[in-house]
């Protein structure tokens, strides 16, 4: 079981290294496509890395309602944990 605070720490890292992204910038409230300039592709990008990392994917219909951090890390927290 992982905790929203590990699903964000491994987020920001993936971010960060995926979109070139300065750490400071990816915090929970930043909105991916304003604050942090993320376009679809990018999020395509997201997905896989998420689904590499978890061995489940997220489901296209559920990403397209994340617009912020806080957002990706409730869907994979979500994945990640089903019971709750």
């Amino acid at each position: 079981m992982q905790t929203r605070d590990e699903i964000f720490a491994t987020l920001r890292t993936a971010m960060v290294e995926l979109f070139e992204l300065d750490a400071e910038r990816v915090t929970l409230t930043a909105n991916l496509y304003q604050d942090l300039e993320i376009d679809s592709i990018d999020a395509v990008d997201l997905i896989d890395h998420i689904k590499r990392q978890t061995g489940k994917k997220i489901a296209a219909e559920e990403f397209k309602s994340v617009r912020s951090v806080s957002d990706v890390v409730e869907a994979v927290y979500r994945l990640v944990n089903p019971a709750n």
